[in-house]
């Protein structure tokens, strides 16, 4: 499996996170936000402007800075 930035993944996609980079604010946004290491997200929207996921059955809207500090694996 390949492991990219959540970023680069395209609408309808589907991804394992597999590690986060950041420092303990940005990594602690996402743990409350539901990203966390082996959840599994899908890219319902990525076009321009923040991403949008569907997390656990949720919509979640994430920029794109934010985004790429999260490494997936499809």
């Amino acid at each position: 499996m390949d492991k990219i930035s959540l970023a680069s993944l395209k609408s309808n996609e589907y991804g394992r996170v597999k590690e986060i980079f950041g420092g303990c604010k940005a990594k602690k946004r996402l743990y409350e936000l539901g990203l966390y290491k082996n959840a599994c997200v899908k890219v319902e929207k990525n076009d321009f402007g923040p991403l949008i996921l569907n997390l656990s059955g949720n919509k979640l809207a994430l920029g794109r800075g934010l985004a790429s500090h999260v490494i997936v694996e499809r």
